[in-house]
Parts: C-alpha cells; sequence; structure tokens
C-alpha cells in the first residue's frame, strides 16, 4: 500500500472556500454555496438515456495513475465529466493545463475558481508529452483553465506544451480548447501557431443566456471573434465550439446561434446535454431528447459545418478523434 493510500481523504464542501496543495486560495468548484437568494429548485428526474454504467477496469486505472503519477489535471475529474468512465476505459483523457483554479466563476462550471497569481508549473509541458507518450495516443484534447492572472492568459504556456508534446510524439494530432484570452488576438495566434490540427473557444450557450450562464469577463461576441479570427488567421486549421442544451434556449435561439457561428467560418459544433454539477450552479430547465438532438443535428449539417456532434453525454472533447468520420462521433 502506497503511502498516499494511508493518508484519508479530505472532503472540501462545494461551495467552500479551501487551499489547495500548492498553496492557492480557491472556491470548491467554482460557485459559493451563498451565491444564490432565490429559492432553490427542485432537481429533476434524470431520464433512461442519461444512465451510465460503471466500470474502472484496468485501462482506467492506468490512465489514472499515468496524469496523477505526472501531477497533471484533466478536465475529467475537475469538471466532473460524466464519460470519464468511458474516456479512461479507453485509454484517453483530456488533459487541463495550468492547474486546476480558474479565474473565472461561469455558473454551469465545477471547477474550481480563484487567484493563482501568477503560478505555474514549468514541468507541465515534459510531463504531457511523457503522459501522450505512455498512453500512446494518436490523438490529444488539450484544455485549460482562464488565467486571467498572465499577461497573456497563458498562451505562451499553452503553446510550448503543444509543441513538447508534437516533437515527442510527432503522429500525434493535438487539439486546443482554449479561453477567449479576453479577446486579445495576438495570444490566440500564438496557440493557432503552435501546430495544432483543431481550434475550439466554446460559446457555451445561446446569446440571451450567455449571462449569467459564463462569467461577466466572458461574452458571447468575444467567442465569435476569437473563433473567426483563428480560422482567418490559419484556414488550415479546423475550428470548433461546443453549446450546452436544457438551460432555457428555444429553438429559434438554437439555429440563431447556428447560423451565428457558421458566418464566422466554425468547421465543427457539439451539442451536449447541461447537468447541474451541484446545488450552488445554475439550475437546469429540461432534458433534451435524443429525438431533439437529431434535429438540431440535422439542422446544423443544412447549414454546412464538416460535423455536427449531437447528443446528451456530448461534450466538446467527447469522442473528438472520431470528428471526421462524420458519424456523429458513432453515436
Amino acid at each position: 500500500m502506497s503511502d498516499s493510500e494511508l493518508i484519508p481523504t479530505v472532503q472540501i464542501p462545494s461551495g467552500s472556500k479551501f487551499v489547495n496543495n500548492k498553496g492557492i486560495r480557491a472556491i470548491k468548484n467554482g460557485i459559493k454555496a451563498s451565491s444564490h437568494d432565490e429559492p432553490q429548485k427542485p432537481l429533476l428526474r434524470k431520464p433512461d438515456w442519461l444512465r451510465i454504467k460503471v466500470s474502472h477496469g484496468t485501462e482506467y486505472k492506468n490512465v489514472k495513475q499515468t496524469v496523477h503519477s505526472h501531477k497533471l489535471s484533466t478536465v475529467c475529474e475537475e469538471a466532473m465529466c460524466p464519460n470519464i468512465n468511458e474516456c479512461w476505459s479507453s485509454g484517453t483523457a483530456t488533459i487541463m493545463l495550468m492547474g486546476d483554479v480558474c479565474t473565472r466563476a461561469c455558473k454551469f462550471c465545477a471547477v474550481n475558481t480563484g487567484n493563482p497569481k501568477g503560478w505555474l508549473d514549468e514541468q507541465e509541458p515534459e510531463h504531457t508529452a511523457q503522459s501522450v507518450k505512455l498512453m500512446k495516443l494518436k490523438y490529444l484534447v488539450l484544455t485549460s483553465v482562464n488565467r486571467d492572472d498572465l499577461d497573456d492568459g497563458g498562451a505562451g504556456h499553452y503553446a510550448a506544451v503543444v509543441k513538447k508534446v508534437i516533437a515527442e510524439n510527432p503522429e500525434t494530432a493535438v487539439e486546443a480548447l482554449t479561453p477567449d484570452f479576453q479577446g486579445d488576438l495576438k495570444d490566440v495566434e500564438t496557440v493557432v501557431d503552435s501546430g495544432i490540427a483543431v481550434f475550439a473557444q466554446n460559446v457555451e450557450t445561446v446569446r440571451r443566456l450567455t449571462h449569467p450562464v459564463r462569467d461577466p469577463r466572458a461574452s458571447y461576441e468575444m467567442t465569435l471573434k476569437v473563433l473567426e479570427h483563428a480560422k482567418k488567421y490559419r484556414p488550415d486549421v479546423l475550428t470548433k465550439t461546443s453549446v450546452m442544451l436544457g438551460l432555457g434556449e428555444t429553438d429559434e435561439e438554437i439555429i440563431e446561434t447556428l447560423d451565428d457561428l457558421r458566418a464566422v467560418g466554425v468547421d465543427i459544433v457539439t451539442f451536449g446535454q447541461y447537468l447541474q454539477p451541484t446545488r450552488n450552479h445554475i439550475a437546469l430547465e429540461r432534458y433534451v431528447t435524443p429525438e431533439e438532438f437529431e434535429k438540431y443535428r440535422q439542422w446544423g449539417l443544412e447549414r454546412g459545418f464538416l460535423e455536427v456532434v449531437s447528443g446528451a453525454l456530448v461534450r466538446s472533447s467527447y469522442r473528438a478523434e472520431q470528428v471526421l468520420q462524420k458519424n456523429n462521433v458513432g453515436l
């Protein structure tokens, strides 16, 4: 038994303040427990199509050991992704760069929020490259927390990781799901120039619901501007975004969002079901049916997107390596 197994795990209540193992003060799962004055809505009963079979086999344990031994964060764990069992059991993980503390506090997201005050792990490029090699990945999705505390939003560090991964794993294609870099297009160029195959920045929801769903520093228009610039700057790099459904959006607003995204040259869109991470997060309004997800996919394909991945458990990085098969990633 390892020393870490002998130390009892301290469970930090969601919404409470704590200090992580890097000395950074943060709020667990991003949203303070006292942030809502209105009465909490009752949680909706989860439909059958959202039931997930959990099985932690050997491959799952190998991925967990690999990312933890290299002191890497994954969006799989930090954002409470419902697909962690499927992805880790198939030997893949989405690595989250620059730590597990985000400078923003989006009302849908379970990542811890705080101010890292310039902290960066200088070994992260090497550790990430080695993890990719151990997992024998042919396709890697990198994402990151927002780092508004850094002058370049972390773009230089992000690019350094990509370059190191490709240098040590030349057969691996890299997708970068990035922050908006506060709309600084030079920072966008830094990441796009790093050697990535896909550049992603999530619009998250329809225009009307952007606030309060997203942090006040994020905006629908800024995400469109970032995606448009990435495509114009490097037309050979695919652009991608993700939309959560179930927050009160209308069909008309979904159509408007698809039209806006196509107008700025986005190649790939993913639609997934919003799942409320904790009682402190923005409330779920409805569960979208499989038939509706298929309808939204067809709307996107009719508008000329290269692919529209649409389904209840779809997330931006879900089966990302299969997107060019154009079969809704096997769903």
